[in-house]
């Protein structure tokens, strides 16, 4: 095979390949020896069936896959040899082939922009940890020890208040009759929070330990007996118990009953918790000073085609008008979008990044678990959209690259206060929602598509970065 780069464009390239005819014959004779084992012909042996008669009965079908196959070799070789990544499918022009002749064929082809991914270690970002005053953790600390109200017996003198727990017996009649599911026994309802049937538990207020008490209410539109929605319920209520809140002391047994070792051990770990919740959202701050670097380095040449996918992804729902007078904006959309994907590409294949299978499947698994109860809707969905697990892995891939890039990038750790925390990702969540609503706004765009940089050479995710509190759970776990 010879080859030669011609036609040199910038980006684009035309190379002209040759391939003599000894070695498509070779190919050809090595098609026809694999096509005689398997053919059987009447009057002929298996195995046996003449070359001649077998290029008479399939010669243009084995000529045609024989072509194929040297063209699939040979052109990949040709750019893999040249050391050229094409930008998009390379378009093959065929100028001579045949039988018994020499193969010549031109391969037009645009190939990625040459990246020094060396410059990212120059990059400079910076990393936050924040810092927790002790009045933080004790605040959360009392939060918990709040929620976990510990209610008490008190004796019958004693009236239930709003914040009581009151524990009684029922059975409800409509126009004098039972119904499905009229009786309950031992119902706990902690007055003031009007959990049962609105205004119920107001009508509690006051009562005592083995008092009767008769409660009447409007059976509300959720009512699992339908034909009685909207009428007046008689709720005869014998009042079992009525329990009081008890504050709970905060101390070394306290602490055990979260699962720390004691008190002290709980504050470390509370605060540990409470910094773990910013933690990734000032690493998605990060990440973005990152791109936004990224963003300044500068490449020759853009391929013409890649930008023409990018703005006909971007202009999506436009009509011509809207087309016309964004275009100038669309395009420097684009090339912004496509050079991070290149940049962050070239990156990920220097350094070997790849998002295992396990990978992917612990993404889905956190993605399920955020969605208690619609599991399998989300898998099914998953299942019937291919595309939205490439989006995903395309995510996963862009922040194992990013991650990467910390490590050998110039970063400056800054200690930062709680305030100072909110306050920056305030201001980051405040410039991401007007660069989404001028995205918008501009673009009339339908929706919003999530890709990330890699997937389709877009911009970051315009996710909001806040810092969110983690639910109050019994157990505080150590990491």
């Amino acid at each position: 095979m010879k080859v030669t780069i011609e036609n040199k464009k910038g980006l684009n390239k035309d190379l002209k390949v040759f391939v003599d005819k000894e070695t498509m014959s070779s190919y050809l004779n090595e098609k026809y020896e694999e096509v005689k084992k398997t053919v059987t012909l009447k009057g002929f042996r298996p195995g046996k069936v003449p070359k001649e008669i077998l290029k008479k009965q399939f010669g243009e079908a084995i000529f045609g896959e024989v072509l194929d196959k040297i063209l699939k070799e040979t052109s990949t070789k040709a750019l893999q040899d040249n050391k050229i990544k094409p930008a998009g499918q390379p378009k093959i022009d065929l100028k001579t082939y045949g039988d018994d002749k020499d193969l010549e064929y031109v391969i037009s082809v645009t190939e990625l922009p040459k990246i020094n991914v060396k410059e990212l270690e120059n990059i400079k970002f910076n990393e936050y940890k924040v810092k927790i005053e002790s009045k933080e953790s004790d605040k959360r600390i009392e939060e918990i020890a709040k929620s976990q109200k510990n209610f008490v017996d008190v004796d019958e003198a004693k009236v239930a208040n709003e914040g009581d727990l009151v524990i009684f017996d029922y059975k409800a009649k409509v126009d004098g009759k039972d119904f499905k599911g009229n009786e309950g026994k031992n119902t706990q309802l902690e007055i003031g929070k009007d959990l049962f049937i609105k205004g119920f538990d107001k009508q509690l207020l006051k009562v005592r330990k083995n008092e009767d008490v008769k409660v009447e209410v409007t059976l509300p539109e959720n009512f699992p007996e339908k034909e009685l929605v909207g009428k007046k319920a008689i709720f005869e209520c014998k009042i079992n118990a009525v329990k009081k809140p008890k504050p709970i002391k905060i101390d070394d047994e306290f602490a055990k009953n979260l699962g720390a070792k004691d008190l002290s051990d709980l504050k470390k770990l509370i605060t540990n918790q409470i910094n773990e919740e910013y933690k990734n959202s000032l690493n998605s701050l990060s990440s973005r000073q990152i791109l936004d670097e990224i963003d300044k380095i500068k490449l020759d040449e853009i391929p013409e085609n890649l930008k023409e996918q990018e703005i006909k992804i971007l202009s999506e729902g436009m009509d011509s008008e809207k087309l016309k007078k964004n275009k100038k904006d669309l395009e420097n959309k684009a090339i912004k979008r496509i050079k991070t994907g290149l940049i962050l590409n070239e990156f990920g294949e220097q350094n070997k990044i790849n998002v295992s299978e396990q990978e992917m499947q612990a993404e889905i698994q956190k993605q399920l678990r955020m969605m208690p109860g619609q599991e399998k809707m989300l898998q099914e969905y998953y299942q019937k959209n291919p595309a939205i697990l490439g989006n995903l892995r395309g995510q996963l891939y862009e922040e194992k690259i990013l991650k990467e890039i910390k490590l050998k990038a110039k970063s400056n750790l800054k200690e930062i206060t709680k305030e100072q925390a909110e306050k920056l990702l305030k201001e980051e969540n405040d410039k991401h929602m007007k660069e989404h609503h001028d995205h918008n706004h501009d673009h009339d765009h339908p929706s919003e598509k999530k890709d990330s940089n890699i997937k389709k050479k877009s911009a970051p995710k315009k996710t909001k970065i806040t810092a969110k509190k983690s639910p109050v759970t019994k157990k505080v776990s150590k990491k």
